[in-house]
């Protein structure tokens, strides 16, 4: 059976007719937030747009619609759309198929798609998450949350034992390894207790100022 799309509908009163009966759509890396390219819709492509789940646009030179990467395979699946305070401007996330630019870039203004490694945390912490809330048997980040608040604060401490071991007598790929489980754990921890790590990095960001004195 077909998969539906993976994209947030809401609904909008969308201001075709300030000009002409086309507005313009920011696309932006749902990922890592880096605008790839700007479009034109109709109503005709933002209905069609909702309902394959690929972004369309009205070509303003063929007067025709056309779906991004219909010919190239370079698609862009809908993640969600937005409109702006004035009722006439999308933001549409997505997330692209290879480059998007006609040319063979990521974006069209040259510039290229990396996302930020740090981001990943948010993503990762968001699977930890849904895990929490599914339990699906069978996974590992499951059984450390049937096994309750005090074995997933003892495997961080595990953890930073480990992490310790390999700074002091290890490798560097060791240490980042052991590293990564350690916040692995930690994040899971913090899943627990309702919390994010996004919360550390706040925490750490009010510390970086100057007049920040230890509570």
């Amino acid at each position: 059976m077909e998969s539906k799309p993976e994209y947030k509908q809401t609904i909008m009163n969308i201001d075709f007719e300030k000009n002409g009966g086309l507005v313009p759509a920011i696309i932006q890396d749902s990922v890592t937030r880096q605008v790839l390219m700007l479009g034109y819709m109709n109503q005709e492509a933002y209905e069609k747009t909702l309902q394959t789940g690929l972004v369309t646009f009205w070509s303003r030179s063929r007067q025709t619609l056309w779906t991004k990467g219909e010919t190239s395979g370079n698609t862009l699946k809908l993640v969600d759309i937005k409109i702006d305070c004035d009722n006439d401007t999308l933001l549409v996330r997505a997330i692209p198929n290879g480059p998007t630019c006609h040319t063979g870039t990521d974006t069209c203004w040259g510039e290229t798609n990396e996302e930020n490694a740090l981001l990943f945390l948010t993503h990762l912490q968001n699977f930890i998450e849904k895990r929490h809330e599914e339990m699906p048997e069978g996974s590992y980040t499951t059984s450390l949350f049937r096994d309750g608040l005090n074995r997933m604060a003892q495997k961080v401490g595990e953890e930073a034992l480990e992490l310790v071991i390999e700074a002091t007598n290890g490798t560097n790929d060791r240490l980042i390894y052991e590293g990564a489980d350690m916040l692995y754990h930690l994040i899971v921890l913090l899943t627990s207790k309702g919390l994010r790590i996004e919360d550390l990095a706040s925490e750490l960001r009010e510390r970086h100022d100057p007049n920040w004195h230890k509570h």
